[in-house]
């Protein structure tokens, strides 16, 4: 092992911002409803499994967020993937608030809001919620799945910008 130091010249955010504006992360949107019962959403590229025993995701979200106040430990959920083929859908959800939801999705369970065009849907619940400064890890309990299709190319977010996979490099088994 070399002992050199190294040249470790980002400190804090920007070395933060460096490293993962080249680190690709899969997108999905999650969905629920406010404490009135009105939809609400956004896009997220910070969406991980944590485990399959018990089953759970974890999705970072800003305290800022205007769905966050909503999402409270028990919140029903529905987390879809993404792929190349919903990429307006993540655009939409990214966008301002009053133009996410436009009747296209359909009512699901708990009366969350379900876009089918989506590859997957998760329904869950908030299990567990980890405040740190001006941020937030919701940890959510899955509960069920409703698989429509496999995607062909998924859409990730890589270098501060939308895109898509395209050549498989190889099996992992």
């Amino acid at each position: 092992m070399n002992n050199s130091a190294g040249n470790f010249e980002l400190q804090g955010e920007d070395a933060l911002k460096a490293v993962f504006r080249n680190h690709a992360s899969g997108i999905a949107i999650l969905t629920a409803l406010d404490s009135a019962g009105a939809p609400i959403g956004f896009t997220a590229s910070s969406v991980t499994s944590l485990g399959s025993n018990p089953p759970l995701v974890s999705i970072n979200i800003s305290q800022g967020s205007s769905s966050y106040q909503h999402l409270q430990i028990g919140a029903k959920v529905a987390l879809h993937t993404l792929d190349s083929e919903t990429f307006e859908l993540a655009k939409r959800l990214a966008g301002p608030r009053e133009m996410r939801f436009n009747d296209n999705e359909r009512v699901g369970p708990h009366g969350l809001p379900i876009f089918d065009e989506c590859p997957s849907i998760l329904i869950g619940e908030v299990r567990q919620r980890f405040e740190i400064e001006a941020n937030a890890v919701l940890v959510i309990s899955v509960n069920q799945a409703q698989m429509n299709r496999i995607p062909s190319s998924p859409l990730v977010y890589f270098q501060r910008a939308w895109h898509t996979i395209g050549q498989k490099l190889s099996d992992n088994f």
